[in-house]
């Protein structure tokens, strides 16, 4: 699949959960966060690091805190615009920590990746359907169970999470990013 095309797809995921989500304070598989801090976590890293690696400049976009739907819909635009956009092919990104490569790899490494993991988290946190594509999953959980040394070191990720031995492979990649997968939220009282 061509990145701007695994892009869309992973971003069309999280815009349905933006769209079904009812209540932006829910909290979320990720402690300290509610539903908003998913997209506000989306929205802010992403423009201070490619800005730190090359001339590109997003827009600023509402804040998620004040308006999530719009700070989704804001970054998404400029992401496909970026990544449609044939002279994107030879923006180069460096980074002292991540190297030097295309522009549009960048993104697909670190920010398509963010956006498909975190879309679980939004799923979880409001209820909605949080199923992931199986393969693409399968795919990162190896990549990243090469480089574990290096991922727990990040700080970027919680403690694996035991699972049992009949655990699926999406089950399997979020207990190994250190959440619970079989988390739900806590019952409200109304």
């Amino acid at each position: 699949m061509a990145v701007a095309d695994r892009y869309r797809s992973a971003a069309d995921g999280f815009a349905r959960r933006v769209a079904g989500t009812t209540d932006w304070d829910s909290p979320t598989p990720v402690a300290q966060w509610r539903a908003r801090d998913v997209v506000g976590h989306l929205t802010s890293w992403l423009p201070a690091l490619v800005a730190s690696g090359c001339e590109v400049r997003l827009d600023p976009v509402p804040s998620a805190e004040e308006d999530p739907v719009g700070a989704w819909a804001g970054l998404d635009a400029q992401i496909r615009s970026l990544l449609d956009a044939p002279a994107t092919e030879e923006v180069v990104f460096q980074h002292e920590h991540i190297g030097r490569m295309p522009l549009p790899q960048m993104l697909d490494q670190y920010f398509t990746s963010d956006v498909l993991f975190h879309t679980w988290d939004l799923a979880r946190a409001t209820g909605q359907d949080d199923r992931l594509d199986e393969d693409y999953l399968a795919g990162a959980l190896a990549g990243m169970q090469a480089r574990a040394e290096m991922i727990r070191a990040s700080g970027q990720f919680g403690q694996e999470q035991p699972v049992p031995d009949d655990a699926s492979v999406q089950e399997r990649f979020f207990a190994f990013i250190g959440r619970d997968p079989r988390w739900t939220p806590p019952a409200r009282s109304r």
